[in-house]
């Protein structure tokens, strides 16, 4: 195991923004910067050895800085989408920013993605990573309670990417972290259509035609949303318009450790399986990207040029009772774990 501190680009406050270069024995290699605790790289290789980067993003942290779909960041405090940009805890209403129309998305305006993290390096001899760490004061973004929140990326010898998230606060809140990770097997060189994806959920939550949900459940059996028995991305997106963005309800049970999705690009050879705690998984296939975006080598990110497996609870959760609660209270600690693993080419 190997890791490096490098430094990435200073911030205009000042601050220098350090970049985390880990490599497992196998070679497997993550890049990872503590401006809003973003994934840069994460190079896997294919069945003839060659190392290819998986995921979208770009060569310099003022790209970072500018206007972009959350690139690889970490997403708090509550990722996706709040109705009306609101919600209540014990009978008092909180009023967050609404970025997303009527809605708060990702955890508005200045959000954990954009934020500089203190870092640490944390080696051992069978994993590396960096320990990521930030504070969050009490009614930012409107969100109520002074936050402490963590996050550790381990790469490990076995090909897992282990993401472990902690969080603290001082009030009644709501916490619903994520990272927002764009992945193409492919290296980057195509869309994902022809990645075949696996993703054990009978499930998907019901949303408006404003993408909040509507506290149903809908069974994917017979639907374009079912993913039980692997099949094509590209297969059936046509008949969804404008693709996949949707919450899947996982087949597990609260808390528990699981397999939850097998992504594969059957030319390059490279897998990625997903294990997650959390009870839900975001399925989103870069809808919005048109070719205009460049990315790392100047490369022009289109329409489906990659897909999010973004490991969470569920959308609009604070306004839906009925859905698993992400509210943590003073003296408790949220902990949740998503491993990305990435097992021998075939």
């Amino acid at each position: 195991m190997n890791v490096q501190k490098l430094k990435f680009g200073t911030h205009p406050s000042g601050k220098d923004i350090s970049l985390y270069d880990i490599t497992n024995s196998n070679g497997l290699n993550v890049k990872i910067i503590d401006y809003g605790g973003i994934i840069t790289h994460l190079n896997v290789p294919d069945k003839n050895g060659k190392t290819g980067d998986i995921v979208l993003g770009f060569d310099t942290l003022g790209e970072y800085m500018a206007e972009h779909p959350y690139f690889g960041g970490i997403i708090g405090r509550c990722a996706n989408r709040i109705s009306n940009g609101k919600f209540s805890i014990d009978g008092i209403e909180y009023r967050l920013a609404q970025n997303a129309g009527n809605n708060h998305l990702h955890g508005g305006i200045e959000g954990f993605d954009k934020k500089i993290w203190t870092s640490e390096i944390y080696q051992t001899n069978q994993e590396a990573g960096v320990i990521l760490a930030v504070e969050s004061p009490d009614m930012e973004e409107g969100y109520p309670g002074n936050v402490m929140a963590e996050v550790r990326y381990i790469l490990t010898d076995k090909n897992e990417l282990i993401i472990h998230y902690t969080t603290q606060s001082d009030k009644p809140t709501f916490i619903n972290l994520t990272n927002h990770s764009y992945f193409n097997l492919s290296a980057c060189k195509t869309p994902v259509y022809d990645h075949v994806l696996y993703l054990d959920a009978d499930y998907i939550t019901e949303v408006n035609d404003d993408s909040i949900p509507t506290g149903h459940y809908l069974d994917v059996t017979g639907t374009v949303f079912d993913f039980r028995k692997p099949k094509s991305i590209g297969k059936e997106i046509d008949k969804i318009p404008p693709g996949y963005d949707h919450n899947y309800v996982l087949n597990k049970d609260e808390s528990e450790l699981k397999l939850i999705s097998r992504l594969e690009h059957p030319d390059s050879g490279r897998v990625m399986e997903t294990l997650t705690t959390e009870p839900g998984v975001q399925l989103y296939t870069s809808n919005y990207l048109n070719g205009k975006l460049k990315g790392k080598n100047g490369i022009s990110y289109g329409k489906h040029f990659a897909v999010c497996l973004e490991t969470q609870h569920f959308p609009d959760t604070p306004n839906r009772p009925e859905f698993p609660s992400n509210l943590i209270l003073p003296g408790k600690t949220y902990s949740q774990t998503t491993i990305y693993r990435f097992p021998a080419p075939r």
